[in-house]
């Protein structure tokens, strides 16, 4: 995943992109309380948690982006648990007043592009087919107003103690990258 994430950057880097790599286990993010309290808040904007915590720091870096990257190794069929708590606070953006019966997404439209990179212990295929974690970062991208360009799933990285990304799939990584721009 990591070896994925650094072609990526490379290839953003060489095309004159600026990239800030956020990795969520250096943002402490606490359990979202359910409380609903961001998404009484009116607006197109993300609404404001009562947690004081780094997510705060982490949406305005998802509002300053223009495009993402978005990425997690599958653990038990998904996404990582951080990665899935960091998905449960994103519920500020959402408007879900009281009394309706389903939250409106505040960023309806897919005004950005994001790319979805994923990898799993089983071959890459069927963790495309099988594992739920694709489906959570494109809901992930949905949230934060983002169309997904692309994917790719990097396959087999349990076979070796230090796997090395396959040729194959550093370029589907930088495909991936230009289609972003």
């Amino acid at each position: 995943m990591d070896q994925a994430i650094d072609v990526a950057v490379q290839a953003a880097t060489l095309a004159g992109v600026q990239v800030d790599v956020v990795h969520l286990r250096d943002y402490p993010i606490e359990f979202c309380r359910n409380c609903r309290e961001c998404t009484q808040q009116p607006g197109d904007t993300p609404g404001t948690c009562v947690q004081n915590d780094s997510m705060q720091a982490l949406v305005d870096k998802i509002e300053a982006a223009d495009g993402y990257i978005l990425a997690s190794p599958t653990n038990f069929y998904t996404v990582t648990a951080v990665f899935k708590r960091f998905m449960e606070r994103l519920i500020v953006y959402a408007y879900w007043p009281w009394k309706t019966p389903a939250p409106k997404f505040r960023k309806s439209h897919a005004t950005k592009k994001a790319i979805l990179i994923a990898s799993c212990a089983a071959p890459g295929l069927l963790g495309r087919l099988f594992f739920t974690t694709l489906k959570q970062l494109k809901l992930t991208a949905k949230t934060i107003g983002a169309r997904p360009v692309g994917s790719v799933v990097i396959g087999r990285t349990a076979q070796q103690e230090y796997p090395t990304l396959s040729e194959d799939a550093r370029k589907r990584v930088q495909r991936l990258i230009e289609q972003l721009m």
